[in-house]
């Protein structure tokens, strides 16, 4: 139990520390992005489920590969808090609770959201890659895949889950995430399995390129104790 507990604290404590000082100091203050974006997801969800609702909600937030890429673009960064059809809300509404709230605390509110605008992006082309390369590729989709409705938060909560658990050090946490995401396409390919592995390698690259910004000669690191480097809401 204690190897356990050590082993808790070296993965969780520093994150652990960060969020629960912000939310002791601040509360529900420490993170009005996220819930901004908690009430807009749960209002997309009551419209589009409204007969008068639903092609408006298409309109605006909903993307298909098999649209011209300029519609997708402007629709995708809504598109995010459209919830999908096929799942529950629920399961959204607490995706994006937890995981931008920790991130909010940790980044930011405009890092989180640029941070997802880039994994939800990274998904909507590489659907459009994947459908051009075809089946018979391993990174390919098939052509159906053209025609599925592509919204929800949950690239963007693969990816800003990736990039927090990597810099806050907590690097079993990345390990698993990215490690669970393979196996979901492993058992069930489909689009939305393998538009998650394509948010983790845009958001990875983030991480690359963040480690060689701070690697350069006279930049400080953050917080002599953490070795992290700086962080600003």
């Amino acid at each position: 139990m204690n190897t356990l507990a050590r082993w808790a604290r070296a993965e969780w404590g520093l994150l652990y520390v960060t969020v629960r000082a912000a939310l002791v100091a601040r509360h529900w203050r420490a993170i009005p992005m996220t819930l901004g974006a908690v009430c807009l997801t749960a209002a997309f969800q009551f419209v589009q489920n409204q007969s008068w609702g639903f092609q408006f909600v298409q309109n605006i937030g909903s993307v298909r590969a098999e649209e011209p890429l300029r519609l997708a673009l402007l629709r995708t960064p809504l598109s995010l808090f459209v919830p999908a059809l096929d799942l529950p809300v629920w399961g959204a509404l607490v995706q994006v609770l937890l995981v931008f709230g920790i991130a909010e605390v940790c980044l930011g509110w405009w890092r989180t959201l640029v941070l997802a605008y880039v994994a939800t992006l990274a998904g909507t082309l590489y659907a459009r890659v994947g459908i051009a390369l075809g089946t018979g590729n391993l990174l390919g989709l098939p052509a159906s895949d053209a025609q599925v409705v592509d919204t929800g938060p949950s690239a963007a909560v693969v990816g800003l889950a990736v990039f927090v658990a990597w810099r806050y050090r907590a690097y079993g946490t990345a390990g698993l995430v990215i490690a669970a995401m393979v196996i979901e396409v492993a058992v069930k390919e489909n689009l939305a399995g393998k538009e998650h592995l394509a948010a983790i390698a845009a958001v990875l690259v983030v991480c690359a390129l963040s480690a060689l910004r701070h690697r350069r000669p006279g930049r400080e690191r953050a917080g002599s104790g953490s070795g992290l480097p700086p962080i600003q809401s």
